[in-house]
């Protein structure tokens, strides 16, 4: 029976298939060019994984010149707790808290300090430990913070309730203004996140917050950052209005916006009767009084006076 393939050229010493479809050789190697051919395999092989690794080393480093900041967003601190696991021993999974003392309690070792640390390096930590001792020869640890008590962050300022709040590696600032239920209708469209560093500097970045809810990316949050959200800058108006009060400004605002919010001018009062009080500059008490527009900015703390008609 003729098994060959019109225009396939075997190698050589291959003449045919065999029955299970695979190449039948008609030569017989030795036993010591199998093994060269071995060797000779194993060496091209070192050599493609060497080419290799260069390139996934760079593309894990990531584009160079970028600045990235190393330290841990999660760190461990008392109150928090953690499960741990030792991978082939189940007698030494555990639930358990860090203490007042900074320290986890493991088992085999005792008391591990850990606090500042991230779960990765604490495990790595409690590994050394058990290693050190003579407990394990490999011992593979995996730390999993199951509820964070020493992560907070406080937010204070225009919402409904300011306080202290939990957060994970994955809290945004969005999340913290959720969780002290929104911001008021007198708050300000950006917030400020007061971060301090290693040397107890305080840092002030301003976040708009039409800028995140816009696709902007959200900034991460870290344990001892405050939020703060002020009170947005506001106008008065009073008068022959039908709702006097005290608004908040928008940027941009007309004299005309500004009646509109206020419901509009009553049948008593007129367009042409209209003034504008203003702070000769912030933190005196000198005014000026000026004929207002209705295509006239409003600025910060102005106090709008609309007079009735004489008619």
């Amino acid at each position: 029976m003729n098994n060959s393939i019109p225009g396939l050229n075997l190698p050589p010493g291959f003449s045919r298939f065999g029955t299970e479809g695979t190449l039948r050789s008609s030569r017989r190697y030795p036993p010591t060019q199998l093994r060269q051919l071995h060797r000779v395999v194993l060496l091209l092989c070192c050599v493609l994984v060497c080419a290799l690794a260069p390139q996934a080393h760079a593309q894990d480093a990531g584009p160079p010149g970028d600045p990235q900041d190393n330290s841990p967003l999660i760190r461990l601190g008392p109150g928090d707790s953690v499960t741990i696991s030792v991978y082939g021993q189940p007698d030494l999974t555990a639930n358990a808290y860090v203490t007042d003392d900074g320290t986890l309690p493991v088992g085999l070792v005792g008391k591990v300090p850990v606090a500042g640390l991230s779960p990765s390096a604490a495990a790595q930590r409690i590994e050394a430990a058990l290693r050190d001792g003579n407990f394990l020869v490999h011992p593979q640890v995996s730390l999993t913070v199951t509820q964070s008590r020493s992560q907070r962050v406080t937010v204070l300022g225009e919402v409904a309730r300011p306080g202290r709040f939990t957060i994970d590696s994955t809290s945004t600032v969005f999340d913290l203004l959720a969780q002290a239920g929104g911001t008021t209708q007198n708050s300000s469209d950006t917030v400020y996140l007061i971060r301090k560093d290693a040397s107890g500097n305080s840092t002030r970045t301003a976040i708009p917050l039409k800028g995140l809810a816009g696709g902007q990316a959200p900034q991460q949050l870290r344990s001892g950052d405050s939020i703060y959200v002020p009170r947005a800058e506001q106008f008065s108006i009073m008068g022959e209005v039908k709702t006097p009060n005290s608004y908040r400004l928008e940027p941009g605002m007309t004299v005309m916006e500004a009646v509109a919010r206020a419901g509009g001018i009553t049948d008593k009062g007129s367009t042409r009767r209209m003034k504008i009080v203003r702070r000769v500059a912030e933190g005196k008490e000198e005014f000026i009084t000026l004929k207002a527009a209705m295509t006239d900015i409003v600025q910060p703390n102005d106090v709008i006076r609309v007079g009735q008609s004489i008619f």
